[in-house]
């Protein structure tokens, strides 16, 4: 299984991004895909996630900012992030859990990217 994410860097407060996440090596069909972020010296944190059928979740931290969504013929996750603000500045991992209604711990999901840097500064 790989999860490569893809489309960080930095931006300036204010601005956008659009995260994705290409998933090869598993039944995207049977996963939610979610999407965590880690900023230094803090726990890993669950930002949003989306069931097959495309029903989105997301923390409160990001809701009316942040936009996830899945392509499930081309194997993709994205994450549209508007409006950003220097407290989003993290590492951003995609996830995939095997479970069919979307759960927030980081432990029980199964998969997991690289990770990829976005840096919110001005």
């Amino acid at each position: 299984v790989q999860l490569v994410e893809s489309g960080g860097g930095l931006v300036q407060p204010g601005g956008s991004l659009r995260l994705t996440c290409a998933a090869s090596g598993l039944p995207f069909g049977r996963y939610v895909m979610g999407w965590f972020r880690q900023a230094p010296g803090k726990e890993r944190e669950f930002v949003a996630a989306i069931t097959f059928s495309t029903e989105p979740y997301y923390s409160d931290s990001v809701k009316g900012r942040f936009t996830i969504s899945r392509d499930n013929v081309l194997y993709m996750v994205y994450l549209q992030m508007n409006n950003l603000k220097p407290e989003d500045t993290a590492i951003y991992f995609c996830a995939a859990d095997k479970n069919r209604s979307i759960r927030m711990p980081a432990f029980v999901y199964d998969y997991w990217g690289q990770g990829i840097q976005v840096t919110i500064s001005s």
